[in-house]
């Protein structure tokens, strides 16, 4: 078993950004940790494909939570791999379907009432983004403690970034999937930006509590690979 990081590259307003979704081999099957923005199927693909693996050994993807730039292309995903298995915690699952509302969508709406007229325009369009959004079944829901993955892999609840956010942990790699419970920053961990945390004390709480795990390595969604 290990974990592959999948450097992606873009442009946003100009300027060069990255992420990092991770790729998880475990006996010739692949798990694909989140999927990027909408129309990133083809990056995440060709990435892939460039390390030497095949798109007909995808098996799972696994969503840490619903934001755009981690659920974008599902949709995309599951359309042309009908066979994925779509894993995600019993809370976001009801966002990613659309059963309910998702949160982050509820919070730039209320956002938009009190911000400047400076960034109406970009809240704007960030709203119209989450619309936009595809929604779909979850066919495999998780909790806390959960074993999955031939039980290599533990699901940590790791809430405050939205409240169903979960990370990855895997004892025999000593190794986090962090997702958005903590990024790499100048090469420390910090919460994710704090102007989207849900709840910024349960996020620095979901924080202390994959550290205290004492893996080796955090596999961050923003920031990239960091190694103690």
């Amino acid at each position: 078993m290990k974990i592959l990081e999948l450097p992606i590259e873009f442009e946003f307003n100009g300027q060069k950004n990255y992420i990092y979704p991770s790729l998880i081999i475990l006996n010739d099957e692949l798990t694909l940790v989140d999927t990027g923005y909408t129309n990133f199927l083809s990056l995440i693909e060709n990435e892939i494909v460039k390390n030497g693996y095949e798109m007909k050994n995808l098996k799972n993807i696994i969503i840490t939570h619903y934001d755009d730039d981690h659920i974008g292309s599902l949709y995309d995903f599951k359309e042309k791999y009908p066979w994925i298995n779509i894993i995600a915690s019993e809370i976001e699952s009801k966002y990613i379907s659309g059963e309910l509302k998702s949160e982050r969508l509820i919070q730039a709406e209320d956002m938009l009432k009190t911000i400047p007229n400076s960034e109406v325009d970009f809240s704007n369009w960030f709203i119209q983004q989450l619309k936009n959004l595809k929604h779909i079944s979850v066919d495999e829901k998780v909790h806390d403690g959960d074993m999955i993955l031939d039980n290599k892999c533990r699901i940590i609840a790791t809430p405050g970034h939205t409240s169903g956010h979960i990370s990855l942990y895997f004892p025999g790699l000593k190794s986090v999937i962090t997702g958005d419970a903590a990024v790499n920053e100048e090469q420390e961990l910090i919460i994710a930006n704090p102007n989207f945390c849900l709840d910024i004390d349960n996020a620095q709480q979901s924080l202390r509590k994959i550290k205290n795990l004492k893996p080796e390595t955090y596999y961050c969604y923003h920031g990239g690979e960091f190694s103690l």
